[in-house]
Parts: structure tokens; C-alpha cells; sequence
């Protein structure tokens, strides 16, 4: 098989084919346009069978990976950081040039027998663009508090409560009478910061209302696990995609890294927090661990367990979130086979 390793770009690509003894037998760049597709079909037209590479296909590589899906390509994609230790690693073409990313890309591909493929685009897709959003409206309304709380400390001594609500916020505004050019000042951005934080507010319930209609019509039963209503249902199915692309839930936790990684030294063996992985679907199983542990659920009595065993509490809150990983796997697994 013929394997097309492609490094894509905003104004062109690159698309290089190596055989199976990574020999380049040809290679060719194309315009980043609307007959992008059609040249690149026209030029590996003559390699049966073929294999695409795509470097970054859920990123810049996207439009084009999903063009040739859409005609029945056979296509993968490829981590940028694994071509890049393909690259650096060759003592022939570890320079840094468009030619050599896609030979790379083509090398991981013949010698990585686990890439993700590539398939059309599905409704897990709107639940991870409409998840995205929902993170980025409330890291804005976040940053927009921060700097509201840090202006109103220069006029209310002490400050205000950590939880600031617009409303409470409006309310300490109309009590501020600044008569010097400072103040005036501080207290117009504050009212701006404050005109942000009520837009996103605005923005936040329109779009739960959303994110409730489309996990609806997703038709799916993780929601069924205690803690995960629709804004984390649609964490845990737009960012983990594909479940049955994970052979296990060991390596879904791994991926979702709730699982610890290995940290030993000489004859002790020991494990530690997992930095890695996805956060977004770190941070949705956590909020789902918190729910749990605040009600009277089997998820709370788990927890008490593994800290009357002599775990201390982040390490039982590290037990519950790999137990919960577990139960939404079996759930996501069940949902993709019917």
C-alpha cells in the first residue's frame, strides 16, 4: 500500500508518497483552494491502494481530510507531535521544511497501527463545537469578574464576596459617587465589565437552552450516570468523539487522564496525578465527581471508603473520577453500537 503523507497549510499543501520501505516515489504541492481535493485526487490517481496521512486532521488539516472521506479515501490522522519525532529522529530529513513534516506524517503512518481514522463528521461533532463554546463564554464571563473585582477594590474597602453576581455588582455601582477624574474612570470600566458580564450571562442561557436540545437528540444514556446532566453530557461526547476508537476503559482513562501515570524510583513503585490527556474531558468527569460527592449517592460512600482506607481526600477524589471514566465508557460504548 501506497501511504500519502500530507502537511497541510493555509495557503497550500504538501502531499508526499512513500512505498512500503519508506521510499518517497513522488510528491507534489497544491494550492489551498476550492479544487484543492480534485488535484490532489488527480496526482494520486496512479498509487493503488493508497492511504492518506494528515497531519493535524481535527486542526488545519480538517477541511481537506474531511473532502476526501467524503469520496471514499481511506484517511488518518496524524499528532504533529509525532511526525515531529519522525523528523528529528531521521539522520536524512530532519530539517524543518513542508516536504519533510509530510514525509513524516507518512512514515507514522506506515509504522502506527492505532492512528484514529478519519470519518464524517456526526452530531458528536455539534455537542464538542457547542462544548467548546460553553468553556470559552464562561472562561470570558471569568476573566470579566476577575477585573470588575479588582476595579470595585479600589472604591468598596475589602473588597466584595468571591461569588459576584451581576446583580450585586450593579448594585455597589449605583452606591459609588466618584467626583474626582480617576474614579469617574474606574467606575466607567467598571460598568463596561459589568455590560460583559451580563452579555455572557445572556449568552450562557441561550446556550444551555441548546446544548439541552441537542443532547436530546443525540438519544444517549450517559446521561444516566449521577453528576452528568446535558452541559457535561455534551463534554463527554463532543470531546471523546468516537468511543469504540478505545479498546478498553483503561486506555479511555488514560486518555481522559484519570489515570495515574507511573512515577517510580528504584525498588519503590508509585503512581502520581496525570497532567495530561484531555482537560476538558478531565474537568467534565471532576464536576460529575463533585455532584457525586455532594449527595447522597454510591459515589459518596466509594469516596468515604478510600478515605477510611487511609487515602487522603484528593487521592479518593482521584478513586471516584477514574470509577466514574469507567461507567461513562461503558455508556458512550453502548451508545455507539446502537
Amino acid at each position: 500500500m501506497f501511504v500519502i503523507g500530507i502537511d497541510p497549510h493555509k495557503g497550500s499543501h504538501v502531499a508526499a508518497v512513500l512505498d512500503p520501505a519508506e521510499r518517497v516515489v513522488d510528491q507534489v504541492r497544491v494550492r489551498a483552494d476550492g479544487q484543492q481535493r480534485d488535484r490532489l485526487l488527480a496526482f494520486a490517481a496512479r498509487f493503488e491502494p493508497r492511504c492518506w496521512a494528515v497531519e493535524g486532521a481535527a486542526g488545519v488539516g480538517a477541511l481537506l481530510a474531511q473532502q476526501l472521506v467524503a469520496v471514499g479515501e481511506h484517511v488518518v490522522d496524524v499528532p504533529a507531535k509525532l511526525s515531529a519525532r519522525v523528523r528529528v529522529l531521521d539522520t536524512e530529513c530532519s530539517d524543518k521544511t513542508d516536504s519533510h513534516d509530510a514525509r513524516s506524517a507518512a512514515i507514522v503512518a506506515l509504522r502506527h497501527p492505532r492512528l484514529r481514522i478519519v470519518q464524517r463528521e456526526d452530531h458528536s461533532v455539534v455537542l464538542r463545537l457547542l462544548a467548546k463554546r460553553h468553556h470559552e463564554l464562561v472562561a470570558q464571563r471569568t476573566r470579566a469578574i476577575c477585573r470588575l473585582h479588582a476595579v470595585l477594590g479600589h472604591f468598596v474597602a475589602g473588597g466584595l464576596p468571591r461569588r459576584l453576581s451581576a446583580a450585586r455588582a450593579a448594585q455597589e455601582l449605583r452606591r459609588i459617587r466618584p467626583v474626582d477624574a480617576v474614579g469617574i474612570e474606574r467606575r466607567r470600566q467598571a460598568l463596561e465589565l459589568l455590560t460583559e458580564i451580563r452579555r455572557a450571562d445572556s449568552d450562557l442561557v441561550q446556550l444551555k437552552d441548546r446544548i439541552t436540545d441537542a443532547v436530546a437528540a443525540s438519544d444517549t444514556t450517559v446521561t444516566g450516570v449521577h453528576g452528568v446532566g446535558p452541559i457535561i453530557a455534551a463534554y463527554l461526547i463532543g470531546y471523546t468523539g468516537d468511543a469504540c476508537r478505545f479498546p478498553t476503559a483503561a486506555h479511555y482513562a488514560r486518555y481522559n487522564a484519570t489515570a495515574p501515570i507511573a512515577a517510580s524510583s528504584g525498588p519503590n513503585p508509585r503512581h502520581r496525578l496525570n497532567p495530561r490527556g484531555n482537560r476538558q474531558l478531565n474537568h467534565a468527569i471532576h464536576m460529575a465527581a463533585v455532584t457525586q460527592v455532594r449527595n447522597d449517592t454510591a459515589g459518596r460512600a466509594y469516596y468515604l471508603r478510600k478515605q477510611a482506607e487511609g487515602k487522603s481526600r484528593k487521592e479518593a477524589m482521584r478513586a471516584l473520577k477514574r470509577r466514574i471514566s469507567d461507567a461513562v465508557y461503558r455508556q458512550l460504548r453502548a451508545d455507539a453500537t446502537h
